[in-house]
């Protein structure tokens, strides 16, 4: 028996945990709907082929991956006609979820494992978005200008602020001057003692009441 597949997922947990994303962003769209419903199905396919997602989590989902991405919202709503890279995307969080939420604004997802693009690249396909752009490359490769950086707990503030500053606009047209946002977990004073003049940390907590939120973060860097 292989130890490593984990037990099939509790339709019941993921219906529970879409019905909470769609509660929190009412504002949504069918279309944008059809999209998120989508999403399970689509990833838990590619999660049996290319592991993007823990087999154990991929039935948390909506809450983990999807709402978690969406947090990035509660620091900043990008204003039409944006740019924004997803460094270290992985299958697609936070871009994906961020890009069905924003189609007036253009995405651009970055990551240097080519399986993991390839399965953003499948999803996206599959529920049409049309605002996201791929490349299976470094972040220290990617040479070209936005008004935003986003992530995910791919690496330390101090490392993103590095790799993303070569890549912010000098045009402004955001409520937030341009720069870096991203998503962390736990203690992070140590992290953000360099940039504490800057920075900004919101406590996902404020805005979701599930467990898994209390020591999530939005920490959001000028640059």
């Amino acid at each position: 028996m292989d130890n490593n597949i984990a037990n099939p997922p509790n339709l019941s947990i993921v219906n529970c945990q879409l019905t909470i994303l769609k509660g929190y962003f009412p504002e949504l769209t069918d279309e944008q709907k059809v999209q998120i419903d989508a999403l399970f199905d689509l990833y838990s396919d590619w999660n049996s082929k290319i592991n993007v997602i823990s087999r154990k989590d991929i039935e948390n989902l909506y809450l983990h991956h999807v709402l978690h991405s969406l947090g990035i919202l509660k620091m900043l709503k990008f204003k039409k006609g944006s740019t924004v890279m997803d460094i270290g995307t992985g299958g697609g969080f936070p871009g994906i979820p961020l890009a069905i939420l924003h189609p007036e604004v253009q995405f651009h997802l970055v990551d240097s494992i080519g399986k993991k693009i390839k399965v953003g690249q499948a999803v996206a396909e599959a529920i049409g978005l049309k605002n996201v752009t791929f490349r299976h490359c470094r972040a220290e490769e990617e040479k070209q200008l936005f008004d935003f950086v986003v992530s995910r707990a791919v690496m330390p503030l101090a490392d993103l602020v590095k790799i993303a500053r070569k890549n912010i606009k000098k045009e402004q047209q955001n409520a937030l001057p341009n720069g870096l946002i991203c998503l962390k977990g736990g203690e992070l004073q140590h992290e953000i003692l360099p940039f504490r003049k800057q920075a900004v940390s919101l406590s996902l907590s404020d805005h979701f009441k599930e467990e898994f939120f209390q020591t999530k973060k939005v920490v959001y860097v000028p640059l």
